[in-house]
Formats: C-alpha cells, sequence, structure tokens
C-alpha cells in the first residue's frame, strides 16, 4: 500500500469525461502503475486463471459497473469510494448527497469493537442449570482452547474474548427440538471479517462444551447477527444547501424528508424499500471491496428487527436550522483474508479509496448508506422515483437501436 497522501474526492467535470478520460484523471491523481490501470481497462477486472482460484466450477468471470462516489467527507477525510452496482443512478445519487453533507461538515462515524458471535448448538441436555454451571466454571479453559486455533489472531491482539450461556426453549407444542443451551462465543477479529476463524474456533470448543453440558453438540457456526460490531454514521445538511438545486423550498423539503422517515420508522412495509435503499449504497461498495454483502445484508435486516419490529435504519429530523440523519446497523467487513489478496479489482479498490484497515472500510461503507439514504428521499419527496427511471430505460433502448446516447443523465441533476 502507497503512504497516505491528500486527495480530493470533488472532482469537478468528472462525469461528463469519457471513460478513459476518468481513469487518466485517477491515474494522475494516485500515481496509477500501468498494471493498475490494465485492471481497470478489463473486461471484468478478473481474469478465469484467477477466477478458478475463487470459486468451485468456475467458467469466466461476470463484470459489473465499477464508478466512484465523489464529494464524500468522512471523519475530517476526503475519500473517492468505489462502487460496483448495476441499478441506475445509485452512484449519483450517493455522490449529490454526500456533496449536500459535505455542506454541513461531511459524514462523522463511530464504530464499536471487531467482535463477532460464534454459536455452539447444546442438544439433549439433562440438567440445565448444572450443564451452565459447568461451563461458567471453565470459561478460562475454554477461552484459552479457543485462542490456540489461531494463535496469529491473538498476537494481533485479537482472540476469544468472552463466553456467554443462553437457554432456547420450544416455541410451540409441536417443537422438534427440547430447550436447549446455546453458547455464544465472542471473538475479537481484528482486520478480518471473521467467519472462517469464528467458526474454527466453535468447531474446536464443541465436543468439550457438550461434555460439561451433558448432552449433544449441535450447530457451531458463525452468526450474522454481528450486532457487537456496529457502524454508526451521521452528519447534516444545512438548510441552506438544501435550496442550492431545483428551486425546492428547503424548509418544506426537510420537512418532507422527515415525516418519509418518520413512515419508515413506523411501518415494516416502507421501512424494508427505506432499509433496501440504505443497502443498495453499502452494498456497492461491498462488492467493490471484495466482502460477504450477503452477510451484512443479512445482519442489517436482522439488525432492524432487533425490538420485535421491523423498523428504519436510519433517522432524519430537522432541527437547528438543518437536516440531521442518523444511521445504525452491523457491519462486518474485512482487510485481511477472502478474496482481498486474490482479485486485483479489490486491491485497486482499497488503493483508489486508501483503506488500509477494516475500521476504515466499515466507516466509508457506513457513510455511503447514509448519503445513498438521503439522496433515495429526496428523490422520493420531490419529482418521485419513476422519472429518473424512465430516463435510464429510454435510454437503453436508443442504445439497442444504435443510437449514440452519450453518458447517462441522471434525476440528480450535476453531481461533481
Amino acid at each position: 500500500m502507497t503512504k497516505s497522501r491528500t486527495i480530493a474526492s470533488e472532482l469537478p467535470g468528472f462525469r461528463h469525461a469519457s471513460v478513459p478520460e476518468r481513469r487518466a484523471t485517477l491515474g494522475a491523481l494516485l500515481d496509477l502503475g500501468e498494471a493498475e490501470r490494465e485492471i481497470l481497462e478489463a473486461p471484468a477486472g478478473l481474469a478465469a486463471e484467477q477466477a478458478d482460484l475463487m470459486i468451485e466450477n468456475a467458467i469466466g468471470a461476470m463484470g459489473l459497473p465499477l464508478g466512484l462516489c465523489l464529494n464524500l467527507h468522512v471523519d475530517g477525510r476526503d475519500r473517492l469510494v468505489p462502487m460496483a452496482i448495476e441499478e441506475p443512478s445509485v452512484v449519483a445519487a450517493a455522490s449529490f448527497a454526500a456533496k449536500l453533507l459535505r455542506a454541513g461538515g461531511g459524514v462523522r462515524t463511530e464504530l464499536t469493537a471487531p467482535h463477532m458471535i460464534g454459536q455452539i448448538q447444546l442438544l439433549d441436555v439433562e440438567d440445565m442449570e448444572r450443564g451452565e454451571q459447568a461451563i461458567a466454571a471453565t470459561r478460562a479453559e475454554l477461552l484459552a482452547q479457543a485462542n490456540a486455533c489461531d494463535p496469529v489472531l491473538v498476537a494481533a491482539g485479537g482472540g476469544a474474548a468472552d463466553l456467554e450461556i443462553r437457554r432456547l426453549a420450544p416455541l410451540e407444542s409441536g417443537d422438534p427440538a427440547g430447550p436447549m443451551l446455546v453458547v455464544h462465543l465472542v471473538v475479537d477479529v481484528r482486520d478480518a471479517m471473521g467467519a472462517n476463524l469464528v467458526n474454527a474456533m466453535c468447531e474446536s470448543l464443541g465436543p468439550r462444551l457438550a461434555s460439561l453440558a451433558g448432552g449433544r453438540v449441535g450447530l457451531r457456526i458463525v452468526s450474522n447477527l454481528a450486532d457487537r460490531r456496529l457502524a454508526v454514521a451521521w452528519g447534516h445538511v444545512p438548510l441552506s444547501a438544501l435550496a442550492a438545486r431545483g428551486g425546492h423550498d428547503p424548509e418544506r423539503l426537510a420537512r418532507d424528508v422527515e415525516q418519509a422517515s418518520a413512515f419508515a420508522e413506523r411501518d415494516p412495509y416502507r421501512a424494508a424499500t427505506h432499509n433496501k435503499g440504505i443497502m443498495n449504497g453499502i452494498d456497492a461498495v461491498l462488492v467493490a471491496f471484495g466482502q460477504d454483502w450477503r452477510a451484512v445484508e443479512a445482519g442489517a435486516h436482522a439488525f432492524a428487527a432487533r425490538s420485535g419490529r421491523y423498523t428504519a435504519l436510519s433517522r432524519w429530523r430537522v432541527r437547528e436550522g438543518a437536516l440531521h440523519g442518523r444511521l445504525e446497523l452491523p457491519l462486518a467487513v474485512g482487510t485481511v483474508g477472502g478474496i482481498s489478496a486474490l482479485h486485483p479489482t479489490v486491491r485497486l479498490a482499497r488503493r483508489l479509496a486508501e483503506i488500509r484497515s477494516a475500521a476504515e472500510l466499515a466507516s466509508v461503507a457506513a457513510a455511503v448508506g447514509l448519503a445513498q439514504n438521503l439522496g433515495a428521499l429526496r428523490a422520493l419527496v420531490t419529482e418521485g422515483i419513476c422519472r429518473g427511471y424512465r430516463r435510464q430505460h429510454a435510454r437503453a433502448v436508443a442504445a439497442r437501436a444504435g443510437a449514440d446516447v452519450g453518458p447517462p443523465t441522471s434525476r440528480f441533476g450535476r453531481v461533481d
């Protein structure tokens, strides 16, 4: 990784440049070498031989458009953030809203420790109380056994940190399983996403835990509800900045966004689509950075239902002359392991965004999610969502007919 230096995420005229011109701009801005430029020029950024190292039965690689979220200012620093997604207007929406949030000082983030949870299911435990006591009394020994699975992680400051024991009773009379003991192994995974190492620790502890509890071991697997590994992003847009585009009354627009937020907070039918808009931004970042976006999706939606009622992951309110937004969700990402060392486009994405740790990646992804949410809500409360899609559809039809349609337009207007 090259030495950190200050870059600007505002690139005037970038959207109106040709693809080769955009690559040239990035090359000059980040001093990209010839090999790095060739990655962007490859049809899918991945050779068939490289794909064969990643999955079984590989037959090739499938490409997605790779764009840049511009204007993002996160925790006092500009970021150029690659996003891989096929849906029109997502990158434009995030870039546009990032510029609005920039007027309020940018996005701030806060992360909890990178703690993942592994679950060991214990069945046919005759004496639950005795089983719990036996496991609790052996806690230190069990943590040491788990840490013996990954001395490199322990040397890096991570490792198994705690054991928690839960009882799960049958839900109904026809439940196929009796009462269960479930042991949660809490692991500090540092810069890893952590699934593989947590799974290894759980599998190591399974037989010993079953013996202590006087039962038999069932599943031993990481949980994707990573609610110990949260990312919070917040920011605000001064009403004066909201007035800058579209001719809308800024106070009315802000109140409309606030009321749209309240709709999602109250109603799970709206919350599902509201949260999908957030994940449009986050998933596009995760795909570009080679992350397990499916795990993050599962955790995010489970977290949205943690109270027993599915609700919005974000909240927008008008106060003190500004529109304030806050987003909170689990974000299990990694910069070691996985395909980070194998996929050339992933390596280049980290270079473009200057990502050096899992914490930085989580912060950037959460910031893009907040911006994406603002961009979508603003579109919904002004011209609606369909106009931009109709424009994109007409462009696609013209392109199939052989017309020179030029670069895509956006319902968000200029975003550079």
